[in-house]
């Protein structure tokens, strides 16, 4: 059974800084990308960040956040992190973690959600 338990939201000022954590367990045997998306209360979901890895690890982040969040894996713990500075009220969404892998007995890859991490911005 594969999981992925985001942890690290929470309430924080305008201009603070959280960092994100998603791991993901199970009988992992390769993470093709990892990627952050976040959705407000009325809104859609949208993409943040993405982590993918093939013959060389690519980074894309949204331009709405360039600049102020960065993500980066460790590969050794299947974690993904999300570093998120200089926090706007507008960031303030559940951000959910989301993972393209291939597991044991699985047959093929599959994509997997987290259950989402709340981030509250706000004075």
């Amino acid at each position: 059974q594969v999981q992925l338990v985001e942890s690290g939201g929470g309430l924080v000022q305008p201009g603070g800084s959280l960092r994100l954590s998603c791991v993901a367990s199970g009988s992992i045997v390769v993470i093709y990308a990892m990627t952050w998306y976040r959705q407000a209360p009325g809104k859609q979901r949208e993409l943040v960040a993405t982590v993918s890895l093939g013959d060389t690890t690519n980074v894309n982040v949204a331009e709405s956040v360039k600049g102020r969040f960065t993500t980066s894996r460790d590969n050794a713990k299947n974690t993904v992190y999300l570093q998120m500075n200089n926090l706007k009220p507008e960031d303030s969404a559940i951000y959910y973690c989301n993972a393209d892998l291939f597991a044991l007995g699985q047959g093929r890859k599959r994509n997997y959600w987290g259950q989402g991490t709340q981030v509250t911005v706000s004075s």
